[in-house]
Order: C-alpha cells, then sequence, then structure tokens
C-alpha cells in the first residue's frame, strides 16, 4: 500500500507525523486489538483533525458498521480492498478540496466484500523497494480453511488463496536486486500455500499426496530455477516457492514466517531440509498443550504429533529455533491441561513463545461455549507461563552457547545499532532466531576497528559471521569470527 501511494506522487511520513491522510490496517485476532485499532484512529485524528481516515484490515472486513460509526473515520475498506483504497482516498481529498463546508460530504465511504466473495488472490503489484534492505516480506497466500473454534480470522480473509508462483518469483528478484538480505515468506496460514482443496495432514505419505494433477502451472523461467532433481510435479505446498527462491541468485536468505501444524506433518518438514537458504527457524502454533484443549479448539493434531515435528527439527539441527504461540484460559481449560501447555513450552526449549489470554471473538464457536474462564484465572495463568517460556528461551541459549564452545558458528544479518547502558552493539537475527549483540564500544571486544572499511555503520544491512558467547539482554551475545 504504500509503495502505491509513493507511485502516486505521495509522500510517507513517520506516523507520529501531522499527515493529511492516516491508513490504518487493523487487526481483530483479540477484542484487545480491536481496542487498539479504535484507539489509534482516534489518536491519528486528533493530529490532524482535518486528515482523512481510511480504515482497512479484519476488524474493518469484520464490523465495518461499528468502524464507520468511529468517529472521524471517512474510508472503510475490507481486506480484499486494499488496492481500491488509494482510489477512495484520493476520491475523497479531491471532493474536500473542491466543496465548501457547507456541501462538503461528511458521509463514510465503506467498500466491503462479504466473506462469499472473498475468493481471488487481491493483486497488490510487485513490491520492489523497501525502506530497509535488510528483510523484506513476500505475500505468497491469502486465507485460511482450519476454523479453529477460537480463531475470527477465516471470515475476515475467506478461504485460502495462493499467489501466482510467477509473481512471487518476480517480486523475490526485485527485492534481492535491490540489496534485500532477507525474504520472509508470509500469508495467513503459509502451509496452506498452493494446497487449495487439499488436506494434507495425517496423510500416511506426503510425497503421495501430490499429484501432477493439482500442481499449478509454472513459467519456463521458474522451472529453470528449480534444482534438476525436483520437478514441478514433485513439489506442492509451500516447498514450490521455497524451491524455486532458494535457486536464485544472491547472498540472502528465506524465512518462514511459519509452517501450521494444522496442516504439515514432520514428514513434510523433513522435505524442507535441503534448501540451504532456509533460515533454520520455524514458527509453529502449538495454542495448547493439551489434547482435550487441542480438540475442543478443533486443532487436528495431537501432542505427540506435534511433538514428533519438534523432535524432527532437533534431530536435524540441536540448535534449530522454534517459536510458538499458546493460548490461555481457552473455555473449558481445567488447571491440569494449563500444565500441560507449561510442560510443552518448557520441554521444547522454544526460543519464543507468544502467550494470549483467550478472548470472545464473533461467528466463532468458542464464544458460546460453556465453562468460560475467569479473567483473573486468565492473567494467573499468563503471567505463570511467561516464567516458564523465559526459562525455555535461556535453555534454548544454553543450547547455543554449548554449540559455539564446541566451534559452531553463526551467520547475523546486523540491523542496526543500539546504545545500551553496556555500550554501543551492532544488532541483528541470526538464522535461527536469536537477538545478538556484537560489542562496538570502547575497547572493540568484537575486533571491528571504527573508522575502516569494517566500521560498524557499514555493516548495517550485511551478513557477519560470529561466534555467540553469552546471554545478554533479550538474547546474546557474540564476536565476530
Amino acid at each position: 500500500m504504500a509503495q502505491m501511494f509513493r507511485q502516486r506522487g505521495h509522500e510517507i511520513v513517520d506516523e507520529r507525523d501531522f499527515a493529511d491522510v492516516y491508513v490504518i490496517n487493523t487487526c481483530t485476532v483479540t477484542a484487545v486489538a480491536d481496542k487498539k485499532s479504535r484507539q489509534y484512529i482516534r489518536r491519528m485524528k486528533k493530529v490532524n483533525p482535518a486528515s482523512i481516515i481510511a480504515v482497512t484490515g479484519c476488524y474493518a472486513q469484520i464490523r465495518p458498521d461499528e468502524v464507520a460509526r468511529i468517529d472521524g473515520v471517512d474510508i472503510v475498506t475490507g481486506t480484499n480492498e486494499k488496492r481500491a483504497l488509494i482510489d477512495c482516498v484520493e476520491t475523497r481529498a479531491k471532493a474536500q478540496a473542491e466543496a465548501t463546508s457547507a456541501d462538503a460530504d461528511t458521509n463514510c465511504r465503506l467498500c466491503i466484500h462479504p466473506y462469499e466473495e472473498l475468493n481471488d488472490f487481491e493483486d497488490m503489484g510487485i513490491v520492489s523497494s523497501r525502506e530497509t534492505r535488510t528483510r523484506a516480506y513476500i505475500k505468497i497466500q491469502e486465507g485460511c480453511n482450519r476454523f479453529c473454534s477460537y480463531c475470527v480470522i477465516p471470515y475476515a480473509r475467506g478461504p485460502v488463496r495462493s499467489r501466482s508462483l510467477d509473481d512471487i518469483i518476480a517480486e523475490a528478484k526485485a527485492l534481492i536486486d535491490g540489496g534485500c538480505k532477507e525474504l520472509g515468506l508470509t500469508g495467513i496460514n503459509t502451509a496452506q500455500y498452493d494446497m487449495e482443496g487439499r488436506d494434507l495432514y495425517g496423510a500416511s505419505d506426503s510425497t503421495a499426496a501430490a499429484s501432477a494433477d493439482s500442481t499449478a502451472a509454472v513459467s519456463a523461467d521458474s522451472t529453470a530455477a528449480m534444482s534438476a532433481d525436483s520437478t514441478a510435479a514433485e513439489l506442492f505446498g509451500v516447498e514450490k516457492a521455497i524451491a524455486v527462491i532458494n535457486d536464485l541468485e544472491g547472498d540472502f536468505r528465506i524465512r518462514l514466517s511459519s509452517l501450521e501444524p494444522a496442516v504439515v506433518d514432520s514428514d513434510y518438514v523433513k522435505r524442507l531440509f535441503k534448501y540451504d537458504k532456509l533460515c533454520h527457524h520455524l514458527h509453529m502454533s502449538a495454542q495448547s498443550g493439551s489434547d482435550n484443549i487441542l480438540a475442543a479448539m478443533n486443532r487436528p493434531y495431537t501432542l505427540d504429533q506435534y511433538y514428533d515435528m519438534v523432535n524432527t527439527l532437533f534431530e536435524f539441527d540441536d540448535c534449530y529455533g522454534i517459536s510458538t504461540d499458546i493460548i490461555v484460559g481457552f473455555p473449558g481449560e481445567k488447571e491440569s491441561d494449563f500444565q500441560e501447555s507449561c510442560k510443552l513450552v518448557s520441554e521444547c526449549s522454544f526460543c519464543r513463545t507468544h502467550i494470549f489470554k483467550y478472548s470472545k471473538r464473533p461467528l466463532t464457536k468458542a464464544a458460546d461455549m460453556k465453562n468460560q474462564v475467569a479473567p483473573q484465572v486468565k492473567a494467573r495463568r499468563a503471567d505463570e507461563l511467561e516464567k516458564v517460556a523465559a526459562q525455555a528461551a535461556e535453555g534454548f541459549f544454553h543450547i547455543n552457547l554449548a554449540a559455539a564452545r564446541d566451534g559452531r558458528t553463526e551467520r547475523v544479518l546486523i540491523e542496526e545499532i543500539v546504545q545500551k547502558p553496556d555500550g554501543v552493539f551492532l544488532m541483528g537475527y541470526t538464522g535461527n532466531y536469536i537477538r545478538t549483540y556484537i560489542d562496538i564500544g570502547p575497547g572493540n571486544p568484537s575486533g571491528i576497528e571504527p573508522g575502516n572499511d569494517s566500521d560498524g555503520g557499514l555493516l548495517l544491512d550485511q551478513f557477519v559471521e560470529v561466534k555467540l558467547t553469552g546471554i545478554m539482554y533479550d538474547g546474546m551475545s557474540a564476536v565476530v569470527v
């Protein structure tokens, strides 16, 4: 959206600056997200009361009338109408410029397609430039077919639609040519890319699940990019996108935003190990460590199956970074169920755990379930699990320290120079998703001499080889090797 505005000659300013137009892309995954969206809309209007406020995203899609009633909102567009947003803004701006105060149009314009019409992947064009060269996200997929009992997102984003492979490759090439060093493949459920009409999870043989007649057409340029030992007919799901991007020229890495265990299994995960540019990090949402709660959530896997995926990753690389989501206080969650979630987080040594207190969402089955958990119980469980998660992350750091003592090094993509109480550091992430700090302060323990071609500032958006040396702040310290 930002690129489309730039291409029309508009200037993008910081969100705290005075602006003529504010575009708020909303979330609705929790009730707190809805509340924050409303607060943000009102805050932006106060910055410039004469500004045009355009609201889009999931909250706008699910509750357009509610959003339209918020004082100051001029335009509301749904999740599949983002491309039309700029036309709406420019039309509104022109009308306001030409109108007198007496005849100015103060009605909110709604541009929302109902759920039943969210069937096509919205072509937003090729993103070719970024404000930073460090990382870019390539959207490869839209929608979700899972309908977990707590989640409103399928209603907000519609069924699964996959972006064309040609467009994905074109965007990847443009970003790499622009100097981008990390490409994040993202979507509502990236595991469902190229999975329309297919339910892989639980298949006894993942390879057999890929039928030739369900493989999307691939351009000659895309086919050429694939390695000789993998043809288009053998690839399916998100692996198809990973394979062609992995074979593109350039010094960059690929990071998956998530791999949904409700869609793929450990056999599918093994298929991804051969791609050398794919980061050794996966986000796999567990949501609960209790089989009883998983079933109530309509999550089609068991705890044993989830552990199997985790073990598969650690067998491949004992420093593999695994992050997850856990919901506490789901309807009917007993203390024993919650303790199972604590056990899961502790035993899996997650590098990061995102904890959510269950929130009723419209249209979902869980909102009408009995045995809703009291708010104070949710809060206590969230606090307790945060402590377990911190211990699990520290355990993951110690695993990496042990590997470093045995000679393992990591490749860090430098993102910024940060000032901390202990000094000045280069900060970036390893492939396995560890926030890493390299001291470039007085004494230069990193070995980087200020003023020469290895100056810290010149290392921004670059890869450096490091050895991890200890636990620091919210990550680990390292020295350049």
